[in-house]
């Protein structure tokens, strides 16, 4: 169990020559967050342009060399929790000093700023599609604990590769594959289910931490209806009508079978939309002290006064100068 109390963090550079420099002593507002829809980590940090023994850190802190965090609190935890390549170098000056403010990214980064054109055709797999996609794009793989369902005929036309990667997994899951996440970790990237990390932390409510509740009925889906490939009209015929809590209204998606997909299947892919979309979001923001290691897709445990529940990590701030994080989390139900 870590000791929240004996929390420290030190910050590493990778300079291009491949020196490493440990520049804890001059680092200020440190922190790193995982967002909603991003694949890509982001690091930020400021350090005040001192000279050291090995020079100015401005000329030491260079874009595209690689900054690595890592959190220790003297006993069993001691690991890096973040690490990316800087993009954004701004150089202050003020009050006759200097600062220099960097923002990094970690390897995936490549694909939420890449378009392509890929094809895929009937029968894909999840797998050689995602690492294809790795692949192309030179990412060092880590481990792959994904989904592998057979995909329709699909054309992606100018499109940010990170939400191909996205699609790609939320059609396995609509077709019954696992819910999963890509992720990137000392400089690999993974595809693994949500709620995979082996220790799951409670949350419970004390003088240390705030919750706050929110349910919502705003993107709520009751109503799916698959409809088959245009005739030479234009016109396409509904071939199936799936409901759910229509005592919300009616709030109809389309979904179109592929020329190459079965109505059974089509059908068990409207029923997960159904299973994903169609029911009462339930959300909860949760303020506390640091857990350097918890990332998004997690599974965290909380206890408060409206009860006690699972939940995944829907994003999440890590603020190093505070000690302190904010969870965006859903109900795993």
């Amino acid at each position: 169990m870590i000791d929240l109390s004996k929390i420290r963090y030190r910050v590493v550079i990778l300079d291009g020559k491949g020196n490493q420099y440990n520049i804890k002593d001059y680092v200020q507002n440190l922190g790193w967050e995982e967002n909603e829809n991003e694949i890509s980590v982001r690091s930020s940090f400021t350090v005040m342009n001192d000279k050291t023994s090995k020079g100015y850190l401005s000329d030491i802190i260079a874009p595209g060399c690689l900054v690595g965090i890592f959190a220790t609190d003297g006993g069993s935890l001691d690991e890096e929790v973040a690490r990316g390549y800087v993009e954004t170098w701004d150089l202050i000056e003020k009050n006759n000093g200097q600062s220099l403010k960097c923002t990094a990214y970690d390897e995936l980064y490549r694909l939420q700023k890449s378009q392509d054109n890929r094809y895929y055709p009937s029968g894909t797999g999840t797998k050689s599609a995602l690492q294809g996609i790795f692949d192309d794009w030179g990412i060092p793989q880590g481990s792959y604990a994904g989904p592998n369902v057979s995909h329709g005929k699909t054309v992606y036309n100018n499109r940010y590769l990170s939400d191909i990667v996205l699609e790609l997994l939320d059609d396995a899951g609509k077709k019954g594959g696992e819910k999963c996440i890509v992720r990137a970790a000392k400089g690999y990237a993974s595809v693994i289910p949500r709620g995979s990390n082996k220790t799951v932390y409670v949350f419970q409510a004390d003088g240390t931490q705030s919750f706050s509740q929110s349910v919502s009925t705003a993107d709520l889906i009751t109503r799916v209806r698959v409809v088959g490939q245009a005739d030479d009209d234009g016109n396409r015929s509904v071939e199936a009508t799936l409901d759910g809590e229509t005592r919300y209204g009616i709030r109809q998606r389309i979904y179109t079978r592929g020329a190459e997909e079965s109505l059974s299947d089509a059908k068990s892919a409207a029923q997960e939309i159904l299973n994903g979309e169609g029911k009462v979001k339930k959300e909860m923001t949760v303020q506390s002290p640091d857990v350097p290691s918890i990332r998004k897709g997690d599974l965290v445990y909380v206890r408060n006064g409206s009860g006690a529940a699972y939940y995944y990590v829907k994003s999440i701030q890590h603020n190093a100068d505070a000690y302190s994080m904010t969870m965006e989390i859903e109900t795993t139900g």
